[in-house]
């Protein structure tokens, strides 16, 4: 669909023509299988096409379930709170990394953990799994209690959306360091497990660009807090996967991850 608008230009007193071209808007349908379906949208979803776009019957729209499938649509029926779509065709969407890496961080303090998950989402993350450490400034309980997990859910939902992937990447509960390390042996066996230390935190780690370029098809990268790995952690990295650094440079943790991902993407041939 073309939208055809005129502007007129008061320094120049000229008429210009500019042309927009309509992007069909995109939501999240868990319920969406196959063509010919009639499929409610979850009620977030139903308001941001009711009550922001304001779509109405007979609207050309794209809806994914969150698990690779995409699929034209119309808007079907609406009310204030709810709406149906009937699913068309399916579509191709953003295709997903040939290597399925989950994210292992720290969970940081403030908002910045909300930037992490839309970031991580956006770049191709498969999971995310949040980790309480010795300095992470918030506990379990706190997290649990604030429903944490549910609105990263939500940031993981609406990345999606924006980016163009159909795969809503799992937000797993997050875990405290010492129950998380015992569980990352076992997968060293079919996946690549790095940990991104600081430089000089441990004689063992390497630049991340002297690892094999050859991936497992699973593969993990574990970022820390704002104040660090202490020694107890460094060490149980160790015994349990590959230290790694990014030479001798130190950035932030709430950026680590993305830059990692990028880093990972990069060397696999998937960007």
């Amino acid at each position: 669909m073309v939208i055809v608008i005129h502007l007129d230009s008061q320094d120049e007193k000229l008429s210009r023509l500019a042309i927009i071209r309509f992007v069909h808007a995109r939501f999240y349908a868990p319920d969406a299988r196959e063509e010919g379906e009639l499929v409610a949208l979850p009620a977030d979803e139903a308001q941001h096409l009711t009550r922001v776009l304001r779509l109405a019957r007979g609207a050309a729209v794209r809806v994914f379930n969150g698990r690779g499938d995409e699929f034209e649509a119309t808007v079907e029926d609406t009310t204030k709170d709810e709406a149906c779509v009937l699913l068309g065709g399916r579509r191709s969407s953003a295709p997903e990394p040939g290597v399925a890496v989950t994210l292992v961080q720290a969970v940081l303090k403030g908002d910045k953990m909300d930037d992490v998950v839309r970031d991580a989402v956006m770049m191709g993350a498969a999971a995310l799994q949040p980790l309480v450490t010795a300095r992470t400034e918030v506990s379990l309980a706190t997290l649990e209690k604030a429903r944490k997990r549910e609105r990263w859910e939500r940031i993981a939902i609406s990345s999606a959306k924006q980016c163009g992937r159909a795969v809503v990447p799992q937000i797993n509960e997050p875990l405290a360091f010492d129950t998380f390390m015992p569980t990352v042996a076992p997968l060293t066996l079919r996946a690549t497990v790095l940990m991104f230390v600081e430089p000089g935190a441990a004689p063992e780690a390497i630049p991340l660009g002297a690892l094999d370029s050859k991936p497992s098809a699973e593969a993990m990268i574990v970022v820390g807090p704002e104040g660090g790995w202490t020694r107890e952690e460094v060490a149980a990295g160790i015994a349990a996967c590959r230290v790694v650094t990014l030479g001798e440079r130190i950035l932030r943790a709430d950026v680590m991850g993305v830059v990692g991902l990028a880093a990972l993407f990069t060397a696999w041939k998937e960007f």
